[in-house]
């Protein structure tokens, strides 16, 4: 029986998640997402798949996340025509950020033809519109947590909560037929223990091979009462010194949501009663709706919170929601008192580069970056000390307080990374996705150098990789990238 793993996204790159197996003769991707950072990066995403997408059998998703989904609308445009299979949550999302990504495109498209025409150069197409994203909605066929399901002939998944956005998923699968059936654990984006709103990431007992994602795998988070004091200072300071502006760039799944319940929960202890707090990000506030309609699969502790306060819905009655262009652009006249969580989270897009505009330069005011920023991306050079940036042409000075709370994350770090994987029963081979070099390397050796846990096999994932499958736990790889 042929069984391969080959490697298209994501490798030795935290963006553009993209793994194909094979299993007798059935093509199935795990993930299709875009790639994300600098402008060279970016234009990477219209390359042409190395794979017919018309002979691929089906995809599953593991969340909402556009660098896991946003190719998905691509895909259907280069000919597939398979099922989608998703948790609930994360079909009700991907309409949500996949209509956003098609409505950028289209809108920067415009843009550039526009000046493409005043030298005579042939107009560009978008990589996708809303009519492909219409067509993904529709091949989406829902999974529940805990279902095990058929796809094909040879292959059966099971998706587990991987507590790292709402709907997001570890996803298990069996390929072939017994004796010679294999297992494999696809960690997608895994999430950390103990944090709010999200139940904690599924231990899963058995595998053969784990892929597993590696963000943070050098590193450690500051624990949640390290991170909450933190966030307690910076509110604090500015509220006693400065009193500038506070934005914080946010991914509106996930973190935008997040930030709302802190702020519900401790306003009272942060002293916000004089600030005016507001979400400015049309996505995000359609995101809200879909984490408050999805209440089941919500941690006990958040649900039991809402019980508590009928009426008062912590995800809804913190802050003011900024839907209008219009009422976005009112909030530039204001030089103080001001929170604004607005996207994009690696502020490489959406209303917060207009902020940043109006407040960056001003040093009253306070930046929190509180998420993952990938290299090439605004956010990450100002969590290297960039003293200016450029934003809608111009140059803006870097004046205003950065500070980056990384206790916020919503990745899994090297230590949480390491308890999941020694949940394993007989530590499975593994491979690594889904992280820069210098934290796989680190996350390697780490794992390599535990006695109690060491794996069979490892290795880190390259672009085009592929792996027999029927030759684990010992690799054997099909191409010589890996040799």
């Amino acid at each position: 029986m042929q069984m391969t793993l080959q490697f298209f996204g994501a490798t030795e790159e935290v963006t553009g998640s993209c793994h194909l197996l094979t299993v007798d003769g059935k093509q199935v991707l795990l993930d299709c997402g875009l790639i994300q950072g600098g402008k060279a990066d970016e234009l990477r995403n219209h390359d042409p798949f190395p794979f017919q997408a018309e002979q691929i059998h089906a995809v599953v998703l593991s969340h909402a996340h556009i660098d896991h989904s946003g190719r998905l609308p691509y895909l259907i445009k280069q000919g597939f025509t398979g099922p989608i299979y998703t948790q609930r949550a994360t079909a009700q999302l991907c309409s949500i950020m996949l209509r956003d990504a098609a409505m950028l495109q289209e809108r920067d498209t415009d843009r550039k033809n526009k000046k493409r025409a005043k030298h005579d150069l042939e107009a560009l197409e978008p990589l996708f519109t809303e009519e492909e994203v219409n067509q993904v909605m529709a091949q989406f066929v829902v999974v529940d947590y805990d279902q095990r399901v058929q796809i094909a002939d040879s292959i059966e998944i099971r998706l587990s909560d991987a507590g790292h956005i709402l709907g997001s998923a570890i996803v298990e699968l069996w390929l072939g037929q017994q004796p010679e059936q294999k297992k494999l654990v696809f960690s997608g984006d895994l999430g950390r223990a103990g944090m709010p709103i999200l139940d904690d990431p599924t231990f899963i007992d058995k595998a053969d091979l784990v892929l597993m994602e590696s963000t943070y795998g050098n590193r450690l988070h500051r624990s949640w009462h390290k991170t909450l004091v933190e966030l307690k200072s910076i509110f604090k300071t500015t509220i006693n010194q400065s009193r500038g502006n506070i934005l914080i760039p946010a991914f509106s799944v996930g973190r935008a949501q997040e930030l709302l319940y802190l702020f519900h929960l401790y306003a009272k202890e942060w002293d916000l009663s004089g600030w005016r707090i507001c979400l400015d990000s049309p996505m995000a506030i359609k995101a809200t709706q879909v984490y408050v309609n999805n209440y089941p699969i919500l941690d006990d502790d958040f649900k039991r919170f809402t019980r508590m306060s009928p009426g008062k819905h912590p995800l809804l009655s913190c802050a003011e929601f900024v839907s209008s262009t219009e009422e976005s652009i009112e909030l530039n006249d204001i030089h103080e008192g001001l929170i604004v969580i607005a996207g994009s989270g690696m502020c490489n897009g959406g209303r917060i580069r207009n902020h940043f505009v109006h407040n960056l330069w001003r040093k009253e005011a306070n930046i929190i970056i509180c998420g993952y920023q990938a290299l090439g991306t605004p956010g990450r050079l100002l969590v290297d000390g960039a003293e200016e940036l450029t934003i809608h042409g111009q140059s803006v000075k870097v004046a205003a307080s950065i500070h980056t709370v990384g206790g916020l994350s919503a990745h899994a770090d090297q230590a949480e990374l390491l308890r999941w994987y020694h949940h394993f029963e007989d530590s499975p081979a593994i491979i690594l996705v889904h992280g820069e070099p210098e934290s796989q390397k680190v996350l390697m050796e780490a794992l390599n150098q535990d006695e109690a846990a060491q794996p069979k096999s490892s290795a880190i994932a390259k672009w085009s990789d592929c792996l027999d499958l029927t030759a684990l736990p010992e690799f054997v790889w099909l191409n010589a990238a890996s040799e």
